[in-house]
């Protein structure tokens, strides 16, 4: 008798059901895409609200730039066409534009 273990049910996940396990990654994909627009979002809004001095706007924008690089990650992964190409370069030329901003005036903060 062979012992159950979790890796064999994936082994048989795979080969019984591409489709089903097709659809969750879609489904997955879909729900990361719309966490990551509300990240977006709210990263722009920390952007406006700025900070009260140099050391708060220095943690405002490394805050930005993590956020841009996870959903980098996930624009990355789950899109694709035009508009994979478009959020993409949209979020890694902010990522840039920000980690210029901590290079150069965030040393030692």
């Amino acid at each position: 008798m062979v012992a159950f273990r979790p890796r064999n049910a994936i082994i048989l996940a795979l080969l019984l059901a591409p489709g089903s396990l097709r659809a969750q990654g879609e489904a997955a994909c879909a729900r990361d895409v719309l966490v990551a627009g509300s990240m977006q979002r709210q990263a722009i809004e920390q952007l406006e609200g700025g900070g009260e001095d140099e050391a708060s706007l220095c943690r405002v924008w490394r805050r930005h730039v993590e956020t841009m690089r996870r959903i980098a990650g996930v624009y990355g992964r789950c899109l694709s066409g035009p508009e994979r190409t478009d959020r993409l370069s949209q979020v890694q030329t902010s990522e840039k534009e920000f980690a210029g901003l901590v290079r150069s005036r965030c040393r030692g903060m």
